[in-house]
């Protein structure tokens, strides 16, 4: 496993550190199956729809959790490259077992810092779920498409889902949760909108989409 986590600072560990390995036992029912269509309401099928849509045979695949959407994704190929990158081991042991059958390459990295790792270019980029849980406003986590993107071919897509902090009308249930995991330092988005995602999407990429699926923003951008 190659390492690269050089500044990594208290809050970016905080983000990370949750994923033990009971948590990651309990990830897929309690916040795929449960927590995504029930709390912050979008269905888990979308999200799968929006990765089969973007993913492709040279993949890198950020803030891994569990690995669900790697195993459960339509491939177009049957031999992919895939790299895995995550600050916490316990969610690339589990998901590199998870799709051992690819012989995925994982990487113990901090994204948030320049990566300096020898490395492919990908075709695609994906980080679902992942954005929420970095420290500092959505302009702020900029930095994290400036040092991915640079591992992206020309024509290559990055896309992802995040939770917003602001601007979802998603309901009581939705405020509360969301509001008990910025205490927990769990999420770190009561300050992530659409509008700083969208100007980061259009200073980063040529082509660009966003929308809001309940509190979920899905983005992509083609370099």
């Amino acid at each position: 496993m190659d390492l690269s986590t050089d500044n990594v600072t208290r809050e970016v560990a905080a983000g990370a550190a949750i994923y033990s390995k009971l948590v990651l036992a309990l990830y897929d029912i309690e916040v795929l199956m449960f927590e995504m269509p029930l709390v912050f309401k979008c269905p888990l099928k979308k999200m799968m729809n929006f990765y089969n849509e973007h993913i492709s045979e040279t993949h890198l695949d950020v803030g891994v959790g569990t690995g669900y959407f790697m195993d459960k994704c339509q491939f177009p190929t049957q031999d992919p490259t895939i790299h895995l990158m995550d600050l916490n081991s316990n969610s690339l042991a589990k998901t590199s077992a998870r799709i051992r059958r690819y012989r995925p390459v994982a990487h113990k990295v901090n994204v948030l810092a320049p990566i300096n790792l020898d490395l492919p270019l990908f075709h695609s980029i994906s980080a679902s779920n992942f954005l929420h849980c970095l420290p500092g406003t959505m302009l702020d986590k900029e930095c994290v498409f400036k040092n991915l993107t640079r591992h992206l071919s020309d024509g290559g897509t990055f896309f992802g889902t995040t939770v917003v902090g602001q601007g979802a009308n998603a309901g009581f249930l939705y405020k509360k949760i969301n509001a008990i995991y910025n205490k927990s330092a769990i999420f770190s988005n009561l300050n992530d909108n659409m509008a700083d995602l969208e100007t980061i999407l259009a200073r980063n990429f040529r082509q660009y989409s966003l929308h809001l699926v309940g509190s979920i923003a899905f983005f992509k951008g083609v370099k």
